[in-house]
């Protein structure tokens, strides 16, 4: 079943790919823009998914206006930040060279594709549970 890699994409060729990977505690999500030069890649934990799927939706219901960030701690901290200009953009960023830009057209089956990788992911970490107990 894993690792599970799926990519979004729109009519002008920009790409997302969302995937799940097994990791010590259960399962990590990676964002990746292979589109772009620098290639970024985010790694969230379950708790950095939900926050972020939370965050898309309150990003599609406050644009045009801004949003207050949101940050994430742990082993994976990240900064949430929606950016309006020039055109409405989820700002991922764990680092000052790990940073991923979600354009707003992808935010529906991003949303979408997080419920099913939380899904797996939470499926990985109780397998994980069980193999130490």
């Amino acid at each position: 079943m894993f690792p599970r890699i799926r990519e979004i994409t729109d009519a002008f060729g920009a790409r997302l790919r969302v995937s799940v990977e097994e990791h010590p505690s259960g399962a990590l999500v990676v964002l990746e823009r292979p589109d772009l030069g620098a290639q970024p890649r985010i790694l969230l934990d379950g708790y950095g998914v939900d926050v972020l799927s939370g965050y898309i939706m309150s990003a599609r219901l406050s644009v045009p206006h801004p949003l207050p960030d949101e940050h994430v701690d742990g082993m994976f901290t990240t900064r949430f930040e929606l950016g309006l200009e020039p055109a409405a953009t989820l700002l991922l960023a764990q680092s000052e060279n790990a940073v991923l830009d979600i354009p707003a057209p992808f935010w529906d089956r991003l949303y979408a594709e997080l419920c099913l990788v939380a899904a797996h992911a939470r499926e990985l970490g109780r397998r994980a549970e069980a193999r130490v107990h």
